[in-house]
């Protein structure tokens, strides 16, 4: 949203905060479950007096309103501090249940940095990590999944929207034929970009773990949540207390899933219709971008309406960025975590150096304003006949 942040003499800066698939400005709603809980419902959900069974009662709460969104049963959610400890989580959970069965992963040479690390130890563990690439268009095929896949296979890792290109991969799709090629691999999905954006009815596909983030819909940083499909099982990182069912020992941090249930609660039913007005914003957006000469989309046209990533070609993203910056526009010049080093996704696309170097990411999240994209567009402008190549 477009807000009023400084004054430079009589004229009024606002800002245009196009950065939200690295984060997102919490919702009132998240702030007052968070607060109340410190305030009011401060017990630790283990102990056995009433101040500790109302704490329980109000996880119990977000567990299954967070199990609404998702499309599974309440049983199904185990809370994390958000994306990274889940994708780890599910991976090193996975490896160390199904090591005698196979040694062998499959994952994308486009993956968060959580997973693509994570895999990298896995390998250095003794593991054979098959790493698949996109195609020049940033998308992967249900046949190079199922085909990487053979007997000794014990884990899948394939992210549902891409973070950096928005590109939609068919995991659902191919999580079902690779059950049926091999019933013990399990599938592991990264919906850290999806979840909360595109609907998912996840029970209803055979997707077997899915990685949630809160902080990318609008709740606080430190919040997230594993989904585990009935059935599956994997091994813990964190031992202790037993909490989470043995699978995330430690005292819960309510505020945090709470504020993660606020959240969710938020978006019932209202998903379709954010995506319907946020796909209208993406494609105003592309229109505009494709009137400047200098510009290149690398996003798929099917990509997920909430991350458009384009290249300026010839100039420098960094430089580019804060250019924007100086006009109050914030994008990003690709994954947070990634600090503005090389792109790994547009690299395994085959972009050109050229592409990669200039690439910027927008990303919208449900209350973007057109005039923030017309302040973007403006702001690019005038950064093409300012800064130098």
């Amino acid at each position: 949203m477009v807000c009023d942040r400084a004054c430079k003499g009589d004229e009024i800066l606002s800002e245009a905060y196009l950065d939200n698939a690295a984060t997102t400005k919490v919702c009132e709603e998240s702030i007052e479950a968070a607060g109340r809980m410190m305030r009011e419902c401060y017990g630790n959900p283990s102990s056995l007096h009433h101040m500790g069974v109302s704490s329980a009662r109000e996880m119990n709460r977000s567990r299954q309103t967070v199990a609404e969104l998702l499309g599974c049963e309440p049983e199904s959610v185990c809370f994390t501090s958000g994306g990274s400890e889940s994708n780890n989580l599910a991976i090193f959970g996975t490896a160390a249940a199904k090591a005698r069965r196979g040694k062998k992963a499959v994952t994308t040479a486009a993956e968060h940095s959580s997973v693509a690390a994570a895999m990298r130890r896995l390998e250095e563990l003794g593991w054979e990590v098959t790493w698949l690439k996109p195609d020049a268009g940033g998308a992967l095929s249900v046949q190079q999944l199922v085909e990487a896949v053979d007997g000794q296979t014990s884990l899948v890792s394939v992210m549902m929207v891409n973070n950096e290109t928005g590109a939609v991969f068919p995991v659902e799709q191919a999580a079902r034929q690779i059950h049926q090629k091999n019933p013990q691999t399990v599938v592991h999905c990264d919906g850290v970009q999806a979840f909360g954006k595109l609907p998912l009815r996840i029970a209803r596909t055979e997707i077997d773990l899915m990685s949630l983030s809160g902080h990318k819909i609008c709740a606080p940083k430190g919040s997230g949540a594993l989904y585990i499909r009935r059935g599956v099982r994997i091994r813990p990182l964190i031992y202790g207390g037993g909490q989470e069912k043995g699978l995330r020992s430690g005292t819960e941090s309510l505020p945090m899933i709470a504020a993660l249930g606020a959240a969710c609660a938020r978006l019932q039913g209202q998903i379709p219709a954010f995506y319907r007005r946020t796909a209208e914003l993406n494609l105003y957006l592309r229109r505009k971008l494709e009137e400047i000469e200098e510009v290149c989309i690398n996003s798929p046209e099917n990509a997920s309406p909430y991350i458009l990533n384009f290249s300026v070609l010839g100039w420098r993203a960094e430089t580019m960025l804060h250019f924007l910056e100086s006009r109050q526009v914030y994008v990003s010049s690709g994954s947070a975590c990634a600090k503005g080093a090389t792109s790994p996704v547009l690299t395994a696309m085959g972009l050109s150096r050229k592409a990669v170097d200039g690439a910027l990411r927008v990303s919208m999240i449900y209350d973007t304003q057109k005039e923030e994209l017309d302040q973007l567009v403006l702001a690019l402008k005038d950064g093409i006949m300012t800064v130098a190549h």
